[in-house]
């Protein structure tokens, strides 16, 4: 369980959130500029707040009062953003090997084999990820972010190279196999669709508050009423 008492400001930009997250799928919507990427980097200790606290599962992430901070690396938490941070002279074998160091040479290929086949990218093992669709290049990324086995995966728009039904079934695919793997999963989006796709509990950002939490029947209502009427 993620439960988080933030307080952030980046230049004229203020994000302050307060709440739990309990369920094993989150859906993070909001329009651009809400701070949904801004809360990501937060969570993933790529930044830190001014104010405020972080904890997974009981476990203290960031804690600005007390000065803990634990360290992106150390935290167990994988991020994949909208644009694959890949490395570029390296294959794709070798990027999504990269965080299993510490597993012998037939684990790290075993477990390469199984993240490439859940994302449809076991062909693309030999390439350079230099050469690769953006497509392909989500699919590798997303691989390699799950490899290591993250108990928190955070997901920033990362199908958004993805066709429709190509981008539905790997987020099935993917939803089945982070519930084996008792990860929690929050995905941003700006899409309602997916919302209301994955069936998860929803957290819509305004203008860095959070103005609702719950279902996506309740959290998205209005939004809802809005496309209705943008559609009438």
């Amino acid at each position: 369980m993620l439960e988080l008492k933030l307080d952030a400001r980046r230049g004229s930009f203020h994000l302050e959130v307060e709440c739990r997250f309990a369920s094993d799928w989150t859906v993070i919507f909001g329009p651009s500029g809400a701070g949904k990427s801004t809360l990501l980097r937060l969570l993933a200790g790529l930044d830190r707040p001014d104010h405020g606290r972080i904890t997974l599962d009981g476990e203290p992430l960031t804690d600005a009062a007390g000065g803990a901070f634990l360290k992106p690396g150390r935290r167990k938490i994988a991020l994949v953003a909208q644009q694959p941070a890949l490395f570029p002279h390296m294959s794709v074998n070798a990027n999504v090997s990269y965080g299993l160091m510490s597993l012998d040479r037939g684990s790290r290929t075993a477990r390469v084999e199984e993240m490439l086949e859940l994302v449809g990218a076991n062909d693309l093992v030999n390439r350079r990820t230099q050469h690769l669709s953006g497509g392909e290049a989500q699919r590798v990324a997303l691989a390699r972010a799950l490899a290591p086995l993250p108990r928190l995966l955070l997901l920033d728009e990362p199908f958004s190279a993805l066709d429709g039904n190509a981008s539905d079934a790997l987020l099935s695919r993917l939803q089945s196999w982070l519930r084996d793997h008792r990860a929690q999963t929050i995905l941003v989006t700006h899409d309602a669709t997916d919302a209301y796709a994955t069936g998860a509990e929803v957290a819509l950002l305004h203008e860095g508050r959070l103005a609702a939490l719950g279902p996506p029947a309740l959290a998205l209502a209005a939004e809802r009423q809005r496309i209705i009427a943008r559609l009438g």
